[in-house]
């Protein structure tokens, strides 16, 4: 249980991490809300995927660790069982897999690639919590990030327009 206190502590960080080196863009547009509605839904699916997946974290380490203080790199209740029963048979290999290569291969190319492009300040650190946190989490945070940036690059357009 105390590799999941640190595991959660360390995924807080990079969400923290994030927000921080992205000040720009993690303000209030002006004249219209904190959120929009596409970043409310995002967030919301980001954080339910969170609760979600660490109930079932939480239950694994439980069932298959070996009190508070387990080793969590090898042995009952690690990272490496877990991989492990992640291609336990033929149906979970299969979505072992294709999460495994979405997570570790697409989602760095995509974030590091479109959040340049965005003017995203580190934006592998979103590869990052998703170790921590949750890939659909990752996710989420990330596009919830580019509807900012969308939001704020219109603010300048309105304010260019108005002049």
């Amino acid at each position: 249980m105390v590799s999941l206190i640190v595991h959660a502590l360390l995924g807080a960080f990079v969400v923290i991490l994030i927000v921080r080196l992205n000040p720009t863009i993690f303000r209030r547009v002006a004249a219209e809300p904190l959120f929009s509605p596409i970043e409310l839904a995002l967030y919301a699916i980001g954080i339910a995927s969170v609760i979600g997946g660490w109930s079932f974290n939480i239950a694994f380490v439980r069932e298959y660790g070996h009190g508070i203080i387990s080793n969590p790199i090898w042995g009952d209740g690690s990272w490496a069982q877990y991989i492990k029963l992640m291609f336990a048979n033929p149906a979970a290999g299969s979505a072992g897999i294709d999460y495994t290569i979405a997570n570790v291969v697409v989602l760095p190319v995509v974030v590091v690639v479109w959040g340049r492009r965005l003017g995203i300040n580190k934006p592998w650190l979103y590869f990052v919590a998703t170790l921590f946190a949750s890939f659909a989490f990752g996710w989420a945070f990330f596009a919830a990030t580019a509807e900012r940036q969308r939001r704020l690059q219109l603010e300048g357009v309105k304010d260019v327009q108005t002049v």
